[in-house]
């Protein structure tokens, strides 16, 4: 699997946001119940995301969260570089040190070609354009939203 858990809650978490963004705020507590991850876990994610900007926080009893509009603008290369790290796209596929152009690994040509086209479906990817592309009912079902 090339993106973490962390990432993967991450981006369902939002899709899941950006699905039912009428509801306004949304209780973490809700979001972690229906899409089956840690309270926890999912809490320290979603600080990331709202550091950053792509998601607002609103405290209190009726408090919860919600996507920003940098939130459904962003590009998912974006989400993903908040929660993996920028060196994700970066680094050897075998983790090799010193692995480069000048001095490649094994894999590196195939992971480089395989790499760019990676980054490039999740840097013309939006949350709002996966939503936008009326999820089937099958994969909201995956999804569990």
């Amino acid at each position: 699997m090339l993106l973490s858990k962390s990432c993967i809650y991450g981006l369902r978490a939002s899709l899941y946001l950006a699905y039912n963004k009428n509801d306004g705020y949304i209780s973490i507590k809700e979001i972690a119940k229906e899409l089956d991850i840690s309270f926890h876990f999912l809490t320290k994610i979603l600080q990331q995301l709202t550091a950053e900007g792509y998601m607002e926080s609103y405290k209190g009893p009726n408090g919860g969260i919600k996507l920003s509009k940098k939130g459904l603008d962003s590009s998912l290369l974006d989400f993903v570089a908040t929660i993996e790290g920028g060196e994700l796209f970066t680094e050897c596929v075998l983790g090799l040190p010193g692995c480069g152009s000048s001095v490649p690994c094994a894999l590196h040509e195939n992971w480089v070609s395989t790499r760019n086209g990676i980054v490039k479906m999740l840097q013309d990817a939006t949350i709002q354009d996966l939503i936008k592309k009326k999820l089937d009912e099958g994969l909201r079902k995956k999804l569990n939203i």
